[in-house]
This record gives structure tokens, C-alpha cells and sequence, in this order.
């Protein structure tokens, strides 16, 4: 009888003809199978990840350095635009409020600066003329108090009178201080010459009155 010339593979080529199927498959299988989530946690270096294939919740704490990522994808952090300006932000709004103070004409509800027919004069706004009626010494403290102000004293009257444009009244003027004695007091008034008069309060004179630079 005769012989078919078929032979039935040898067993270690069957073997590996199934060992190559297997890998074969294997690869197809994980090309199409593996993703992110499938990966387990430091099994694989980063290099050998393809990029967006794993979600940040995988990404194990402070297993990455700053050298691996690309600062520039990263967006503004909350309120870093506010915490770069808030130091320039501070000096500039000092700034602004000393430009305002300068040119202020009010600070906290109050006139700042002499108005007309007065002179700044040590830290104060002086009345550049004395007053055209002369008056007792309780009368012309009473005027000057309803305007904010009071008398000058004695020095500061004879220190002003020096000032351009600035003279004490010829016929003497009142000032804010006194002289006491027992149950009584005296006025004091300058003249021009630099002489005073200490008499009755009742005496007429002209005056002028000192008032803050706010008012």
C-alpha cells in the first residue's frame, strides 16, 4: 500500500508556532487593552508612558521633580496675580494718598490752608490785619474763639509783626495772655515800639486772631 507524503509537524515546531502566536496576540492584546488605569503605581518609568495616558490620581505624591514638568503648560495659581502686585500695590496707594494730601483742600472734613487776608505763620494762619474796631479783651477772645482760633501771645505777636506786609495796629492790639492778681486780672496789649500795656481787661484794642491751619 502505498504512503501518503504528509507528516504530521514535528512537536517543537508546533510548540513554537504557538509560543509566537501567543506573544503575537499578547502585543495586539496590550496595544489595545492597556491604558492608565491599568497600570500599577511606580511599575513603569515616566519615559515609557505615552503622554495623557495616565490621569494625575495615578500619578503617586511627590514622584515627580520639577525638571519633569513643562512649567509653561501650567496655569496662573489662584490669586498669584494678586499676591505678585499686592507689595507695588501698597507703596502705590501711598503714594497716591501722599499726591492727594498735597493738593488736598479738605482732610477729614476740614479746610486745609489759610483763606484769603491770612498768612501761615508758624503752623497756624495768622490774620494779616488787625481788626478795624477796637474791642475789650473779653470781646476780642470771644471773636476769635467762634472762629476756631484765639489770641496770639505776646513773642509770637512781636515775631509776626516782622513778617512782609504784617504790622501791629498803632494803637496796640490784644494778646491771649494775662496778668493775675489776687481776685483780679489785667490784659496784656502790644504796641508797635515793642511796649506793652497791662491794665483792665475793659481797655479797647484792636486785635487779631490765630486760627489752625485746619479749620
Amino acid at each position: 500500500m502505498k504512503r501518503s507524503g504528509w507528516r504530521p509537524p514535528p512537536p517543537a515546531l508546533v510548540v513554537a508556532c504557538l509560543a509566537l502566536f501567543v506573544a503575537l496576540g499578547g502585543t495586539v492584546l496590550a496595544a489595545t487593552k492597556i491604558d492608565g488605569k491599568t497600570i500599577k503605581v511606580k511599575s513603569l518609568p515616566g519615559n515609557r508612558l505615552k503622554v495623557g495616558s495616565v490621569p494625575g490620581n495615578r500619578i503617586a505624591p511627590r514622584s515627580l521633580l520639577g525638571s519633569q514638568i513643562r512649567v509653561e503648560t501650567l496655569g496662573e495659581v489662584p490669586n498669584a496675580a494678586h499676591a505678585n502686585s499686592a507689595d507695588s500695590a501698597r507703596h502705590a496707594q501711598t503714594a497716591t494718598a501722599a499726591d492727594h494730601a498735597t493738593d488736598a483742600t479738605t482732610i477729614n472734613g476740614h479746610a486745609v490752608g489759610c483763606a484769603a487776608g491770612r498768612r501761615e505763620f508758624a503752623g497756624a494762619c495768622w490774620d494779616l490785619e488787625a481788626s478795624a474796631a477796637a474791642v475789650n479783651a473779653v470781646e476780642a477772645a470771644g471773636v476769635c474763639a467762634a472762629r476756631g482760633g484765639e489770641l496770639p501771645a505776646v513773642l509770637a505777636l512781636t515775631v509776626f509783626a516782622g513778617e512782609p506786609g504784617a504790622q501791629i495796629f498803632v494803637s496796640g492790639e490784644w494778646t491771649n495772655q494775662i496778668t493775675a492778681l489776687a481776685n483780679e486780672y489785667d490784659g496784656i496789649a502790644l504796641f508797635p515800639s515793642g511796649k506793652i500795656f497791662v491794665g483792665s481787661p475793659l481797655s479797647q484794642f484792636h486785635f487779631r486772631c490765630v486760627t489752625p491751619l485746619l479749620t
